[in-house]
């Protein structure tokens, strides 16, 4: 593991994004671990929170501390279900994975929520893009785990997700609480 470097997770994001397949990731799991991640979250949460301070400033700190307990806890989850079912992940491998597609899409679709907002009309429009938002997110965590966890069986890598999907919903709304 290297010292975080800004540019070289962003190339690693763009490379997973539009070569979206298994070997992408892999190509990328080794090169950084929950520290890294949890950096690259930071940033990605700063530049999405600055889309919507509506909440002022103490938003924008909840949103960040939130989010990256969130994100935290479900990367464990899925590292931990997913040995369960027979991975053979490190927790370093799947947050890294999982940071590459997050943080971008995140500040993807709070610009493009922002920009639909501020047109009036295009609030309409949003809940489409909250529902592509999620497709895109559960597209690549599914190619993310079957590829840190190196797992192929769909159904495990399914019940991996579905669990740390749930667990993550309690953990939030957990820590929200103290906000």
């Amino acid at each position: 593991m290297d010292n975080f470097s800004f540019n070289k997770m962003l190339s690693q994001s763009r490379q997973v994004l539009t070569k979206s397949n298994v070997a992408s990731f892999e190509q990328y799991e080794n090169d950084g671990g929950l520290k890294e991640a949890l950096i690259y979250i930071s940033i990605a949460t700063v530049i999405s929170g600055l889309f919507g301070l509506s909440n002022g400033i103490s938003g924008l700190i909840s949103n960040i501390i939130t989010t990256l307990v969130g994100f935290a806890a479900f990367t464990y989850i899925v590292h931990f279900i997913g040995n369960q079912q027979g991975g053979t992940s490190t927790l370093d491998q799947v947050a890294y994975s999982f940071a590459l597609f997050w943080a971008p899409l995140s500040v993807l679709f709070s610009a493009i929520v922002f920009l639909l907002f501020i047109t009036i009309v295009g609030i309409l429009f949003i809940p489409i893009v909250a529902i592509i938002a999620l497709l895109a997110n559960v597209y690549y965590a599914y190619l993310a785990a079957q590829s840190s966890l190196n797992l192929n069986e769909k159904s495990k890598i399914w019940i991996t997700l579905i669990v740390a999907s749930l667990a993550w919903l309690v953990v939030q709304s957990s820590v929200s609480k103290f906000f």
